[in-house]
C-alpha cells in the first residue's frame, strides 16, 4: 500500500511540473551563439611585464597566470616561453572564459618572454606577450665591490655565489643591521670562505659590528698562510667587558706591520660600522666613517703567498694563538673591495646601508635593496611617467602591494617617497605596518604598535596627511592641521616620516609639518607591509586602496636629518 502511495504521489509531482511550464514558466532551451564578433581577448597577470627574478639558483621556475575571453568560444591555446609552446590547452571546463596558470621550471640568467596565444573556433586569434628576466641574486651596487655576504640566513657570497665551509655549530643572530640576519659566532665555530689574495695589494674590508666583550679577546676576519704572521692579515679584538679594541696586522712577506686601532664599548648594544683599507703605504682603521688609527706599510705591499681561505668569526687555523679564537660578536653586511676607499666613500657606504627598502617602480615592483619578495594585490599599474627613473606606481582600486616586514623594523625609522595625489576617494592608506586586530576582523584598526601614514580630505580642494604610531599601549598622532595639507591639483610632492624613540615628525615637500612626542615604536605583531592601501590592517575608517601615484619610495633603519630630507626633496 505504501509502495501504491509513493508511486501516486511521484506521477502527480510531475503532472504539476508539466502543467507550471505550460502556465508560464519556460524550459532550458538552446540559444544560438550568434556571429562571432572578434577574436579573444588575453590578460597575463604572472609574470608582469618588467618583472625580474632574482634567487641563488642558478636555474629557477616562474609561475604564468593568464586570462582568455571570447564573445563565442575558445577553440585552443599555446602557452610560449622564449618562443617555445611549453603548453597547448584544447579541452575547457567554460569554453568562454578561462583562467588558467603553470610553472615553468628552466629559467637561466637574461632576458625572457612569455606568450598566450588564443584561437577561437572561427580561427581568430590573439597573442599577447610579456618580457621578463633573471638576474643574480645580487647585482653589485658598489665601484670596485669583490665580495659581499649579507648574512641572511646563509654564508654565501652573493657575486660569485661561492658558499663558506662551516667549522662547528653556527647559529644566526637573530636581529640584523640591514636585511633579516646577520653572522653571529659560537665556541669552536667559524666559517672558511675561498680566498687567495685575488683581490689584489690594495683593498678595503667593511661591516657593521655589534662587539661582545666575552670572550675578551677574538679573531674577526682572517687571511693567513701559516702562524708566522708574514702572509695574508688579520683583524681582531682584544680587551674587556667593557672596552673592546679592534686591530689589525698585516703580512709583507719579510716581516709584518701593525694598526692597533680603535676602541668600541660592548655595552653600548649598537651596530658600530668597521673598516679597514690597506695599500702600499699604510692601513688605516675606520670606526662609523671616522678613521681611528694607521699602520705604516712604508711602501711595502701585503704578500699573499699560500694564503688559501678568509676565517670568519676566529682567529681559525693560523691565528688561534694567543687566544684569538670564536668572536660571539654579531657580524652583518660583510664587503670586500678590490680598491682602497677614500674616507667619503666609505661615508657613502655607511648611508647606503642605511636603506631597507628600495622600490623604483621603473616597469616592476622589485626591491632593489634586499630583493624582498614583494607580493601584488589586485591589479596595480604603471603611471607612465616618474620623478626618477622612468616610471611610477599607479594605484587601482582594490590594489596594493605587501610584504614581510622582516628586517624592516628598527627602533629608528624613516620613510621618503614621490607622490602625486588622487583625491577619490578621499581618504586611502599610504603606507601601513600595524598589528592584526583579532577583537575586530572585519574593521581593523588596532593602533597600539606599528605606524599608519594616511591621508584624508581636508579643505576644499586639498587633502590632509597623517601620522598615527603605537607605543605598545596606546597611539600618538602627528596631525599637522592645514600645514599638512596638499592641493588635490599639486602635482608631484616629496613626502617624508621620521620616527625615533623620542619623537615622530611628518615632512613635506623637505619641510616639517607636525612633531609629535611619544615613547617609541612598538612593533609587537607589526609581521606586514601594506603600500598604497590600509588594507588588511587598517580598514574601520576606510583607509582602503589609494589609486595616486608613487614613486622611489624608501625605508631607512635611521632617522633622517632635516638636511637629509630637504636634499632629496629639492632632487
Amino acid at each position: 500500500m505504501k509502495n501504491i502511495y509513493k508511486l501516486f504521489i511521484g506521477l502527480f509531482s510531475i503532472c504539476v511540473m508539466l502543467t507550471s511550464c505550460s502556465d508560464g514558466i519556460d524550459p532550458i532551451t538552446p540559444v544560438e551563439a550568434g556571429a562571432d564578433m572578434g577574436a579573444p581577448e588575453v590578460t597575463i597577470s604572472a609574470p608582469l611585464d618588467g618583472n625580474t627574478i632574482k634567487v641563488l639558483d642558478e636555474i629557477s621556475s616562474v609561475d604564468i597566470k593568464f586570462k582568455v575571453v571570447d564573445d563565442i568560444e575558445i577553440d585552443n591555446i599555446e602557452v610560449m616561453v622564449d618562443g617555445n609552446v611549453i603548453a597547448t590547452m584544447n579541452d575547457f571546463l567554460d569554453y568562454r572564459i578561462v583562467n588558467e596558470e603553470l610553472t615553468y621550471d628552466n629559467i637561466a640568467n637574461g632576458d625572457h618572454s612569455v606568450t598566450i596565444k588564443a584561437t577561437d573556433m572561427d580561427g581568430n586569434s590573439t597573442s599577447k606577450t610579456v618580457n621578463f628576466s633573471k638576474e643574480p641574486p645580487y647585482t653589485p651596487k658598489f665601484q670596485n665591490e669583490f665580495l659581499y655576504m649579507p648574512f641572511d640566513g646563509d654564508y654565501v657570497d652573493l657575486i660569485t655565489l661561492k658558499s663558506s665551509e662551516v667549522t662547528g655549530n653556527l647559529n644566526f643572530a637573530g636581529e640584523s643591521f640591514l636585511g633579516s640576519n646577520s653572522f653571529t659566532g659560537a665556541s669552536d665555530s667559524y666559517l672558511n670562505y675561498p680566498f687567495d689574495g685575488s683581490i689584489g695589494t690594495e683593498f678595503t674590508a667593511t661591516f657593521w659590528y655589534k662587539v661582545s666583550g666575552d670572550p675578551d679577546r677574538a679573531g674577526i676576519l682572517v687571511a693567513g698562510a701559516d702562524e708566522n704572521r708574514t702572509q695574508g692579515f688579520r683583524l681582531f679584538r682584544e680587551g674587556s667587558a667593557d672596552a673592546q679594541t679592534i686591530k689589525l696586522n698585516v703580512g709583507t712577506g719579510a716581516g709584518e706591520v701593525w694598526n692597533d686601532g680603535g676602541t668600541i664599548d660592548p655595552n653600548s648594544d649598537e651596530w658600530v660600522h668597521v673598516a679597514f683599507t690597506v695599500t702600499s703605504e699604510e692601513t688605516v682603521i675606520y670606526l662609523d666613517g671616522m678613521p681611528v688609527n694607521t699602520g705604516n706599510m712604508a711602501g711595502m705591499a701585503i704578500d699573499w703567498t699560500g694564503v688559501e681561505q678568509l676565517t670568519i668569526g676566529a682567529g681559525g687555523e693560523t691565528f688561534s694563538y694567543w687566544n684569538h679564537l670564536h668572536d660571539t660578536s654579531s657580524i652583518d653586511e660583510l664587503r670586500f673591495f678590490d680598491a682602497a676607499l677614500s674616507q667619503e666613500e666609505i661615508q657613502s657606504l655607511i648611508s647606503a646601508s642605511s636603506e631597507t627598502l628600495k622600490i623604483s617602480f621603473d616597469g616592476s615592483y622589485q626591491d632593489a635593496a634586499s630583493n624582498r619578495e614583494v607580493t601584488v594585490v589586485g591589479n596595480p599599474g604603471f603611471a607612465g611617467e616618474s620623478v626618477e627613473g622612468t616610471n611610477a606606481y599607479a594605484g587601482a582600486e582594490g590594489s596594493y602591494l605587501t610584504m614581510s616586514s622582516e628586517g624592516l623594523l628598527s627602533p629608528n625609522f624613516s620613510a621618503a617617497f614621490w607622490y602625486k595625489v588622487n583625491a577619490s576617494p578621499n581618504r586611502a592608506g599610504i603606507i601601513v605596518v600595524g598589528p592584526e586586530d583579532g577583537d575586530s576582523p572585519d574593521a581593523q584598526n588596532d593602533r597600539t604598535s606599528g605606524f599608519r601614514f594616511f591621508r584624508e580630505n581636508g579643505a576644499d580642494g586639498f587633502q590632509r596627511f597623517k601620522l598615527n604610531v603605537g607605543d605598545g599601549t596606546a597611539d600618538t598622532w602627528v596631525d599637522g592641521g592645514t600645514a599638512a595639507d596638499v592641493a588635490n591639483d599639486a602635482g608631484w610632492v616629496h613626502l617624508a616620516f621620521t620616527i625615533s624613540q623620542t619623537t615622530a615628525i611628518v615632512y613635506i615637500n623637505g619641510v616639517a609639518v607636525k612633531e609629535s612626542e611619544f615613547g617609541g615604536i612598538d612593533w609587537t605583531g607589526t609581521d606586514l607591509v601594506s603600500i598604497m592601501s590600509g588594507a588588511p590592517r587598517f580598514t574601520e575608517w576606510g583607509h582602503l586602496s589609494d589609486v595616486s601615484y608613487m614613486d622611489d619610495l624608501t625605508f631607512y633603519n635611521k632617522v633622517l636629518t632635516p638636511e637629509e630630507i630637504q636634499d632629496m626633496a629639492s632632487e
